[in-house]
């Protein structure tokens, strides 16, 4: 008010005074349209429609810092103020400055950067909006340096908040009188804060998910063994470069989720002949809902062999809402051959050593024999009958003894069976595992057919593997006399082995039939086949056959055979599924 401006005599303010303020508040309304009543509803519409371009705006990006200046300049438009700041708290509580703008330029130089450090913090410490139309006036604020200083007049400063939890403050001031904050622009400017809040929230959201993503595809790519995620159907999710590598497929032939709406299917990836066993197990997991697993599944790629540990888990929600299951499959074949190698070296050095036991006890009774032999002759020169009697009685005495020691050395070798419930397919895949490697079973062609629902046998393992290799052995050499004896005219022999496994309910027994085509045999041989010391070989001892008929035999099961000459042979196995006790 001017000094000329006085009081009349009624205590009046002159008209002028009245003039000057209504001029004032003119200026005001034209800087400030929302305290303009007369069109109040228009100036309404006005706000909404810039809340809700600002929402759009925000919302179209879900880059935090991209966020926080699109809401700096949109608060700065919506809200007519000068310059605006986006401060959140850090780790230590400490509010930093991560978005700032000025309505003369974007960017601002740290000295225009500078605020009222204590309103901020009033916001931070009670969680409450701070305005003032004219801090310079108001005795609140009046007296702060900063305040002063940046001859601030208009202020509005307010929380942001997710879920209650206090994150930061958005700041805006104006230090032109003719540009105040209303108490209107206020309440506008909460509900804009209340919107950023949940625009940062879902930043931050999205922040943590994409860093979530990125580790597990790190953890999933450089994981040591293969992981697949399909869906019920098959359908891979997701699937890493071990397993590609297990599978010998290509990346660029392999579709998932991410990649395609028709994401390859996981079983077609595989040999046809595996197919069904997957189908079984994947089957299985998705009935049981409990893990499967398997140690030692054998998977052929055509031209190796390859042993895998198997485990199938199910997965309650995949990223396209329905249930899944998560695999992993680990190549073990190194790790196997390696046990195989280091049982066999066992062996040898454990033959070796009674190898050498015995040929020491047989030299002892040996040397006394020869010895006696002799000295016979030597007496039967010199006519010393009374010794002679004495040189031939201790060689049959040696002769005795040495005797005995083999018969000890056989009832010592008989098998001590040792019963467990094992899965007859599982040890038919790990015998043919370790003779597929050997050459005379380079060029055959094995079919293996090995039904699913076989439960586990009780069985002696190291016993009955004994007969499957014994079986496949003496196949192997009926192929291969069949070569060396077939005419070169006649068409090329085919070495081909068979193996059929499954199961009986009537009898309650695993049934394996192993075929060869090789020489077959005539009906006489076939009769005498089982006879201890019957063989056909050459250098064949005629123990093998006897001894495997004698192991099934002492697991209460048959052992039998059939055969057509010039055609092949087929050996039948019988094993119960219980061990049967003897009365």
């Amino acid at each position: 008010m001017s000094e000329n401006k006085t009081l009349n005599e009624s205590g009046a303010l002159p008209i002028d005074v009245f003039a000057d303020l209504e001029a004032t508040l003119d200026e005001v309304a034209e800087s400030n349209p929302r305290i303009d009543s007369t069109d109040a509803g228009n100036k309404h519409s006005e706000d909404l429609r810039a809340i809700l371009e600002a929402t759009l705006a925000i919302n179209s990006s879900l880059d935090s810092d991209e966020i926080l200046h699109i809401v700096m300049r949109k608060a700065i438009e919506l809200m007519q103020a000068e310059r605006g700041l986006v401060m959140l708290l850090d780790d230590d509580n400490k509010l930093q400055i991560k978005a700032a703008y000025k309505l003369e330029s974007e960017k601002m130089t740290p000295e225009e950067m500078k605020i009222s450090s204590s309103i901020a913090m009033q916001v931070v410490n009670t969680a409450k909006a701070v305005y003032t139309s004219d801090a310079l006036s108001d005795e609140r604020y009046a007296n702060k340096q900063s305040v002063v200083e940046l001859h601030l007049r208009s202020i509005m400063c307010v929380p942001l908040k997710v879920k209650d939890e206090l994150v930061g403050v958005i700041y805006l001031d104006n230090s032109s009188q003719s540009k105040m904050f209303l108490k209107s622009d206020l309440y506008l400017f909460e509900l804009y804060a209340q919107m950023v809040s949940n625009a940062i929230d879902n930043a931050r959201i999205y922040k943590s998910l994409y860093q979530l993503e990125r580790y597990n595809d790190s953890v999933i790519k450089k994981s040591p063994v293969g992981i697949i995620v399909i869906d019920p159907k098959c359908n891979i999710a997701t699937i890493n470069s071990i397993s590609l590598e297990i599978f010998e497929s290509n990346r660029e032939d392999i579709k998932t989720f991410k990649d395609s709406s028709k994401p390859t299917n996981f079983i077609d990836i595989l040999p046809e002949k595996e197919k069904a066993r997957w189908c079984y197990m994947i089957n299985s997991t998705l009935a049981t809902k409990e893990e499967f697993s398997n140690d030692r599944y054998f998977h052929d790629t055509g031209y190796v062999e390859k042993v895998l540990s198997i485990k199938i888990s199910p997965l309650e929600q995949l990223t396209t809402g329905s249930e899944g299951l998560i695999m992993t499959v680990e190549d073990i074949t190194d790790k196997v051959l390696m046990e195989k190698y280091v049982i066999l070296s066992e062996k040898l050095v454990a033959k070796g050593e009674m190898a050498a036991s015995i040929a020491h006890e047989l030299n002892n009774y040996l040397a006394i024999a020869s010895n006696n032999a002799e000295l016979l002759n030597i007496n039967i020169e010199r006519k010393k009958y009374d010794k002679v009697q004495f040189n031939s009685k201790s060689i049959v005495e040696n002769i005795f003894k040495i005797k005995r020691f083999v018969d000890s050395l056989m009832d010592f070798s008989k098998p001590q069976t040792e019963f467990i419930n094992y899965d007859i397919r599982h040890l038919i895949e790990d015998t043919l595992f370790s003779l597929r490697i050997q050459p005379r079973f380079k060029q055959t062609h094995f079919t293996i057919d090995l039904s699913q629902d076989i439960p586990n046998v009780e069985i002696d393992v190291g016993l009955i593997q004994q007969v499957f290799m014994n079986l496949l052995n003496n196949a192997a050499d009926a192929i291969e006399e069949k070569v060396v004896t077939s005419d070169d005219s006649v068409e090329k022999v085919v070495k081909e082995i068979s193996i059929i496994a499954y199961y009986e309910t009537d009898a309650n027994a695993a049934k394996i039939s192993i075929s060869d085509s090789g020489t077959g045999m005539t009906e006489e041989v076939l009769q005498k086949l089982f006879t201890k010391h019957f063989t056909t070989k050459k250098s064949g001892h005629g123990l093998g056959l006897a001894n495997c008929k004698n192991i099934i035999e002492q697991h209460h099961g048959k052992l039998e055979v059939e055969s057509v000459l010039g055609k092949g042979t087929t050996f039948h196995i019988t094993l119960p599924r219980k061990k049967q006790t003897s009365e």
